[in-house]
């Protein structure tokens, strides 16, 4: 069961002990969003996107790099986080043995845990930001309104860290973390509205990708950052706070039950 009672604000220690650890490699892990725009602009704009042309959506022509940029950050959202609480979040649990050192302590896990999920949440988000920044130094980016997405990415990172928490709970090893981004990742990435319209998916495939907490979080970014949406972006937001709580949840479930085992 979890408890309310066990939650406090102690689990920022956790969180600040993260982001101490990760001081000492923070200029590598930076290098991805500061070039990886740079990488699908020019991949995209000088490549794919000369034979694409425009894209209709949201009632607007677009041309092929407007439309797929602002997903771009929806999907280093979504990559930073998952693989935050997988495979490190395991890494520390299982390998370093730092939750037990952590338990020896007032902490508890379910402290830990939502610590975890938060510091996922702050890294996605400060990698988010970086793009957004890229982004807008190429004019793709409408400012001021794009630094809307900055708490966006924050709910979306805390959305991708849950659900990355879950399997963390369920994954017997860290080399089955394959079947989730197969099963999981790798369809969102490829069908929620990234790199085409949901319009030119058949009825049940649009039906399907507006489960993916992606769509969402894409159909945010291209509203703020372009000014653009088809999904209604109070919907959107609602959906995706929505999904949070019930994986945070769900998180907290599956670590305590494997944790206590």
């Amino acid at each position: 069961m979890i408890r309310l009672d066990a939650f406090s604000w102690r689990f920022l220690k956790v969180w600040k002990r993260n982001l101490i650890t990760y001081q000492k490699i923070w200029k590598v892990s930076f290098l991805t969003p500061l070039f990886e725009p740079m990488l699908y602009i020019f991949a995209f704009g000088l490549g794919l996107g000369v034979m694409v042309g425009q894209v209709r959506y949201g009632g607007q022509t677009l041309t092929y790099i407007q439309f797929i940029v602002p997903a771009l950050i929806g999907i280093a959202v979504m990559q930073n986080a998952f693989f935050e609480t997988t495979y490190t979040s395991f890494v520390r649990m299982y390998y370093q043995r730092t939750f037990d050192g952590m338990l020896a302590t007032p902490l508890s896990l379910e402290e830990i845990i939502l610590a975890e999920i938060v510091w996922a949440a702050t890294k996605s988000t400060a990698a988010g930001a970086i793009m957004l920044g890229v982004l807008g130094v190429f004019g793709y980016v409408d400012f001021p309104m794009g630094l809307v997405m900055i708490p966006v990415a924050f709910l979306g990172g805390l959305a991708f860290a849950a659900i990355g928490m879950v399997f963390t709970g369920i994954i017997p090893t860290i080399d089955l973390f394959n079947l989730p981004i197969f099963l999981f990742i790798t369809p969102m990435f490829l069908f929620s509205g990234t790199f085409f319209p949901l319009g030119n998916l058949p009825e049940w495939g649009r039906t399907l990708a507006k489960v993916f907490p992606l769509h969402h979080l894409v159909e945010l970014s291209r509203r703020f950052c372009i000014g653009v949406h088809e999904t209604d972006v109070w919907l959107s937001l609602g959906y995706l706070t929505g999904f949070t709580l019930v994986f945070i949840l769900l998180g907290l479930i599956s670590m305590k039950r494997r944790l206590i085992q």
